[in-house]
């Protein structure tokens, strides 16, 4: 089936025409493109999806009349929403904390707690402002979507991120080098999923190259005997991925979790330190599993601060090469070493190029850990959600535009060391080092510009 053919006539009409990548302007911008073509040692036709694979149209794990991410508590309150933890334990177990927010029966009770406790030196004014900047916007989205739940949903997914919010001004979370998912006595990792569900147009989004998930999926439950651990290891996954928006995690586990629900909740992400700093954004942070590192784009925001943020990756880098010794690990890590951005003259997007030593380095990790492993790019379009700052930011606290609208996903095929090698011998052009980064990057670029094609239709050529 021609994954055209997916993409009905009503679909076509809703799609958004939105500013997207045209190949003159990838051409323009780079030679990493046309040169890894030269070295790419066999690439396999199913590398290509939007011609010779198939992409899928998503459909919502969840019907559009399931109850609503959050649900309204039984009793007392008058109809108050509550999030919902992992069980009963949630409640009990923070039963003292304020529920000025949970106990919102009403968006004038949302606001006005806001309010409240910035007035009572509970909350700093900048977080009180980016919260209620936060629920605007939000809802503004919601609404956009035509949930006919709308409503409901804003009043109860905002009541939750609120709290949690509120949550962590009060008592704020520190994250370890290596973090794993708090799911519970509150689920953070279901919080995070249901209040970015609502803003995924599902019929009109896309997942490539459902065979390869499914692939890393079996590959990561596939034992193989290693030396000196007497126990069978599953292969380890590394995704080498662009990145696009504070919502990629959230993204990619909707994407995949009616497909392949076990990489959803299984991915280890590389996190930068704006994820886990920021206050609007760690409560969404702490429900996923997380490398820490400071991103090569703010190590000198704060130049004293630069060996402190050396010695934390070092000590970030030490914990993944453990995590990769014992196999059966998925990583995400994006090389660019940050969010991609639209071109400063035409507007459009595509992937930032990948840094060298970022690709460099996961590929030893992989090497040396003693269990078999794989590199595999991936290509995520989700910018319209919710778009980062037109330009890189020192400052924590950046405003969050959010919208309703299709997302696509899609993975290429494994990087093949052995075969890049091969190709390089007697190459004057370019290095081994060179050719796994040009490699890796364009065999992101190639299934990105296949998901604009779906996703918009057509590319501006």
């Amino acid at each position: 089936m021609s994954i055209l053919s997916t993409v009905s006539s009503s679909s076509i009409s809703t799609i958004s025409s939105s500013p997207r990548v045209s190949f003159s302007s990838l051409s323009s911008s780079s030679k990493l493109f046309a040169v890894s073509v030269k070295f790419g040692g066999g690439a396999r036709r199913r590398d290509y999806p939007c011609f010779f694979a198939m992409a899928e149209l998503v459909k919502d794990k969840e019907s559009a009349s399931a109850s609503p991410a959050l649900v309204a508590e039984s009793g007392g309150g008058g109809g108050s929403v509550s999030a919902v933890g992992s069980g009963s334990g949630a409640e009990k177990t923070e039963s003292k904390r304020s529920r000025a927010f949970l106990n919102a029966s009403s968006e004038e009770e949302l606001l006005s707690g806001i309010r409240k406790e910035k007035e009572a030196g509970r909350l700093p004014p900048n977080i009180a402002y980016g919260m209620e900047e936060l629920y605007h916007n939000y809802k503004k989205a919601i609404y956009q979507s035509g949930n006919p739940k709308a409503v409901e949903v804003v009043l109860s997914n905002m009541a939750a991120a609120l709290d949690r919010i509120f949550f962590e001004v009060e008592d704020p979370f520190v994250f370890s080098p290596y973090h794993k998912a708090q799911r519970e006595p509150f689920d953070y990792y279901m919080f995070g999923q249901n209040y970015i569900r609502p803003l995924i147009d599902f019929r009109n989004s896309y997942v490539g190259n459902i065979s390869i998930f499914n692939e890393i999926d079996e590959k990561l439950q596939q034992l193989f005997p290693t030396e000196p651990m007497p126990d069978h290891v599953g292969h380890n996954i590394v995704l080498i991925s662009n990145h696009q928006t504070e919502a990629d995690p959230a993204v990619i586990a909707l994407l995949l979790e009616a497909t392949n629900p076990h990489l959803a909740e299984k991915l280890t992400y590389i996190a930068g330190d704006r994820v886990v700093t920021d206050p609007l954004c760690k409560p969404f942070s702490v429900g996923r599993n997380l490398i820490c590192v400071y991103s090569k784009k703010h190590m000198y925001d704060v130049p004293e601060q630069a060996e402190m943020k050396r010695r934390a990756n070092t000590r970030s880098l030490k914990e993944m090469a453990l995590l990769l010794r014992g196999g059966s690990q998925i990583i995400w890590i994006a090389p660019s070493g940050g969010r991609d951005r639209p071109d400063p003259v035409t507007g459009e997007w595509y992937p930032a190029p990948f840094d060298t030593s970022s690709v460099d380095n996961m590929r030893r990790l992989v090497e040396h850990s003693g269990a078999p492993g794989h590199i595999y790019p991936l290509a995520l379009l989700c910018f319209d959600i919710m778009p980062p700052p037109q330009q890189v930011e020192k400052e924590i606290g950046e405003k969050r535009e959010i919208s309703f609208h299709g997302v696509g996903l899609s993975v290429a095929s494994a990087l093949s060391f052995s075969n890049i090698a091969n190709s390089c011998e007697g190459s004057e052009e370019v290095g081994f080092t060179d050719a796994c980064l040009l490699l890796s990057w364009s065999k992101c670029v190639a299934p990105y510009i296949c998901l604009l094609m779906v996703l918009s239709w057509k590319v501006i050529i």
